[in-house]
């Protein structure tokens, strides 16, 4: 049996036209041992969602394998309001954490989770509200991810560590998980957010749009770099270098281990390092690890930064802010 609930999705067309709100069914048979059932109070956009809704290949899966609606959005927080057995969760719960984006999202007012599966699931901190707790699982996981990828080429005393897009929603997390493993950390952005970058841990700041950041980079001699904006102007100049978004600098391209595809030379790239003929290189995806997503709830609150908050009614507007490149921190949509 079931029953519809209110949902974003996308089908074909591509950004914006594909974004639409729609009903979609949810099953009421009964949970599974290691599921839970939560309603969604907010959720937070991300720019693969838009990447997603352009992604030629999509709209050709067959209904079979993704369903032609398929889901919008990652992060989410919520209210547990059934839960199995082996879930580790109890009704009345206050959850947050992240689902894999395919072929359900986050927004939507009910979500069926199973925690055994491909999602990272938490119990929210009391002090944080719902839209902080959607804020942070999938940029936390993403840095978290980065910082575990170069832990093994820096030095724990002395180490040095380069951020490239220091202000980013993901690399201000990497900024801060860098200091706090001990690294000398340099970061780039603009000057209108040196001093947020530097709140989020960072040592030293280079002026992108002013100074020449290879150039800067080899004077600060680091032994990993952690890119979160993309290109390939300061490849090599550490030991270690750890890309989410690769060469691309499309905005509406995927990311990821993705870019292997569309970008040969990356392969050849992290094929040379892995032999030992040139420095390491690899681009990621982030991992849905729940050990790594419950280490933010020591986070403290001032360092959640939001950009804007939506209504459940004003996700195209949501949208086309994320769109615009130049948020501050995440975009929330109030689910309920």
């Amino acid at each position: 049996m079931t029953h519809s609930i209110t949902a974003w999705t996308h089908s074909r067309g591509g950004y914006p036209t594909a974004l639409q709100l729609t009903k979609i069914p949810l099953s009421t048979t009964p949970l599974h041992p290691t599921e839970i059932l939560v309603r969604v109070k907010a959720a937070a956009l991300n720019p693969v969602d838009i990447q997603l809704l352009s992604f030629p290949l999509l709209p050709y899966v067959p209904n079979a394998i993704i369903p032609s609606h398929k889901g919008m959005g990652e992060d989410f927080s919520g209210i547990v309001e059934q839960a199995g057995s082996d879930s580790a969760f109890n009704p009345g719960d206050e959850v947050f954490g992240l689902i894999f984006l395919l072929p359900h999202g986050s927004l939507q007012e009910v979500m069926r989770i199973d925690t055994a599966g491909t999602n990272a699931v938490v119990r929210k901190p009391a002090e944080w509200n719902w839209e902080q707790a959607a804020a942070v699982p999938l940029v936390w996981l993403t840095a978290r991810t980065m910082i575990d990828k170069i832990e093994s080429y820096v030095p724990s005393q002395g180490g040095k560590v380069a951020v490239l897009g220091g202000s980013s929603s993901t690399g201000m997390y990497a900024v801060h998980l860098a200091k706090q493993r001990g690294y000398n950390v340099v970061a780039t952005c603009s000057a209108a957010k040196e001093d947020f970058v530097r709140s989020m841990g960072a040592d030293e700041t280079i002026d992108y749009q002013k100074e020449n950041v290879p150039e800067k980079l080899r004077s600060f001699a680091p032994d990993a770099v952690l890119d979160c904006v993309g290109g390939t102007e300061s490849i090599g100049i550490a030991k270690r270098y750890v890309t989410v978004v690769g060469d691309k600098t499309n905005r509406l391209a995927l990311g990821g281990s993705l870019t292997y595809l569309t970008h040969p030379r990356m392969i050849l790239r992290s094929l040379l390092g892995m032999i030992g003929l040139a420095p390491s290189y690899i681009c990621i995806n982030l991992s849905f690890q729940r050990e790594w997503l419950e280490e933010v709830v020591r986070l403290p609150r001032e360092k959640i930064v939001i950009d804007s908050t939506f209504k459940f009614d004003q996700v195209r507007e949501a949208y086309e802010r994320l769109n615009t490149g130049r948020t501050m921190g995440k975009v929330v949509v109030r689910v309920e």
